[in-house]
């Protein structure tokens, strides 16, 4: 089998959890790789950058993960697993930081309209088909970077950076992946108040 050069993609915008950290200090790595950290104000920049150090310093593979995700210290192996069985591109299974939570995979991207639909009822512990995801956690071939072209992540209108790659890596044929029983934490912030309080319903 061969021995795959990975690059470990980070774009970071300033701060990394001290969880997220912890995650990438742990993660098993069973072939030739690297970290790369690049910090931009723009997610698509640091990304675009990414891609292009990718390309140049001959990966065969890229696994992206933001720096607010915390994960189990196989997710390079497991989605390197999945890669293997002819996908493209696979992500892990995480959700927005926002109430009430969402999976953010997505069952269809409509670059025209802008218009997304979230993979609601999504298979759980399994892999399965999708048409795009975030990218706190995804593998792809480098292969793949190289058919979408140059500045893959530079967003489409009314799309942000990585749903803009997906819809440009379906319109050249990826197949892409969301693999649920890679659980992926999304490191944030809650503000607790009224607003989320379920009164019972009795008196004072």
């Amino acid at each position: 089998m061969k021995e795959h050069k990975v690059l470990i993609a980070v774009p970071a915008l300033d701060t990394m959890p001290t969880q997220t950290a912890y995650s990438m200090l742990n993660l098993k790595r069973d072939c030739p790789s690297r970290f790369s950290f690049i910090v931009r104000a723009s997610c698509h920049d640091a990304r675009n950058l990414l891609a292009k150090e990718a390309i140049e310093s001959k990966a065969d593979r890229v696994l992206w993960i933001d720096s607010d995700m915390v994960f189990q210290d196989d997710l390079m192996l497991r989605l390197g697993e999945d890669l293997d069985q002819g996908w493209d591109m696979v992500c892990g299974l995480y959700f927005k930081r926002e109430l009430p939570v969402t999976p953010v995979i997505y069952s269809d991207i409509d670059a025209a309209e802008g218009r997304t639909r979230v993979y609601m009822n999504y298979p759980k512990d399994a892999m399965f088909a999708i048409n795009g995801c975030g990218f706190g956690a995804v593998m792809m071939t480098t292969e793949l970077l190289k058919r979408v072209g140059d500045y893959p992540f530079t967003p489409l209108p009314h799309l942000s950076e990585d749903l803009s790659f997906c819809r440009r890596a379906t319109d050249a044929g990826a197949r892409i992946a969301c693999d649920s029983r890679v659980k992926v934490g999304h490191v944030g912030q809650i503000t607790y108040g009224e607003q989320m309080y379920k009164h019972p319903g009795g008196g004072g």
